[in-house]
């Protein structure tokens, strides 16, 4: 491992957490010192804003618009607006949902010690913990690193010399389906490590790492999506250009295989998550999400209009769907499973320099969806058991109206 990480003991993630962020702090900070550099790659993006003290109409949940778009029709559904306000009194984090089928935001509310920001929402980039593991397994289908019936044995940790990563007691081995119901880091780390250093494939690390970035940036993580909102930031997304300079002294597999189990060299906004539930609701495609309706005298740009497409093969989508359906029946999600709908979610736990923070996303109904949710609280704990249940919540109301 490269020589900036320093000393590691054993390392449990999640439930059995000593702490990997004692090993990641140098990292996440330099993470944060670069946090702007996709966009840069996106000139025409918003300039970025740091959060601000809330104002009136913030305070009640709605988003801050220019002066323009005070007058178009809003998304925004009044009583999830509430009912987030209400989930989150107390809490720092955020909540962003939406129609998967047209990118309009139903929901955008945030809270902190300071009162509402959007920034916390659109601007703020954090690991994104185990909810990324839906993205891994995208790409690493795509890639033919595993396939669907791939069988990675799990013995309680994932061990390489002097490093340990903790997992969840489950059934072993498992594929695909298994390894994102009960969130199992070593499945992810392994098939990670598998694909960046699959020379034979890709010629070099530093190919297979930015055939990764390639993927993971077409699911609309790493530069600004484009909501018409201002502030916007994106997150990080490593390619070899990044790696080069937060490593001089060089790096290798397992410099960066933190980044499968959702930590380390990525970061992404609570927007982001929620557009990438979305992409997998709708098996490979998402709109860039808004927070206002055109009219007929000023109809909606194109971007919010054309439909993105991700560079997921399109069969890698069924069997990640089916995994996030299984961590809702008898998961680390299970307690969401309703009789009601029908929800598929991923659950997060996102290790820093406090608390653990909680995440959850997820989308309902399993087919044809109506609702892409993401809910990141900070310092929560264990997602199962705060994001996924606020989650639940904004759901469940959405669906019953």
């Amino acid at each position: 491992m490269a020589a900036s990480f320093g000393h590691i003991l054993s390392l449990p993630v999640g439930r059995f957490r000593v702490s990997v962020f004692l090993l990641l702090f140098p990292l996440l900070a330099f993470a944060q010192e670069y946090h702007g550099e996709m966009e840069r790659i996106y000139p025409d993006a918003p300039a970025t804003t740091a959060p601000k003290p809330a104002s009136k109409s913030a305070a009640k949940g709605v988003p801050r618009r220019p002066a323009f778009q005070e007058e178009l029709p809003s998304t925004l559904i009044p009583r999830l607006q509430q009912l987030g306000a209400q989930l989150l009194k107390g809490k720092t984090g955020s909540i962003v949902a939406e129609d998967p089928a047209t990118g309009e935001i139903l929901c955008l509310v945030t809270n902190s010690p300071q009162g509402s920001s959007d920034a916390l929402a659109i601007a703020t980039a954090y690991a994104p913990g185990s909810t990324f593991k839906t993205a891994q397994a995208l790409t690493l289908l795509s890639e033919g690193i595993v396939g669907m019936q791939t069988k990675i044995p799990c013995r309680g940790s994932f061990r390489d010399g002097s490093i340990r990563v903790g997992c969840h007691a489950h059934a072993t081995p498992l594929p695909v389906q298994g390894a994102l119901a009960y969130s199992c880091n070593t499945w992810f780390l392994s098939a990670f490590r598998t694909m960046i250093a699959k020379t034979s494939k890709y010629g070099s690390k530093e190919k297979a790492i930015d055939v990764w970035n390639k993927y993971i940036t077409s699911m609309g993580l790493g530069g600004p999506l484009g909501i018409d909102l201002p502030g916007e930031k994106g997150g990080l997304v490593a390619n070899s250009s990044y790696l080069a300079r937060r490593y001089p002294g060089g790096w290798n597999p397992l410099t960066v295989f933190w980044a499968g189990i959702g930590q380390g060299d990525i970061t992404a906004t609570p927007l982001q998550l929620c557009n990438l539930a979305a992409s997998i609701a709708n098996r490979g495609w998402f709109f860039t999400p808004h927070v206002h309706r055109g009219t007929p005298g000023r109809p909606l740009a194109a971007r919010y209009t054309t439909p993105r497409h991700t560079l997921v093969e399109p069969a890698a989508y069924s069997p990640v769907v089916q995994g996030m359906r299984l961590a809702v029946t008898r998961g680390t999600a299970r307690a969401q499973n309703s009789r009601h709908y029908v929800l598929c979610g991923k659950t997060g736990t996102v290790e820093n320099a406090g608390p653990d923070h909680s995440v959850f996303i997820g989308f309902a109904p399993m087919d044809r969806p109506r609702i892409a949710i993401a809910v990141f609280v900070e310092h929560g704990g264990f997602g199962a058991d705060v994001a996924a249940p606020i989650a639940g919540k904004i759901v469940g109301e959405f669906l019953a109206s």
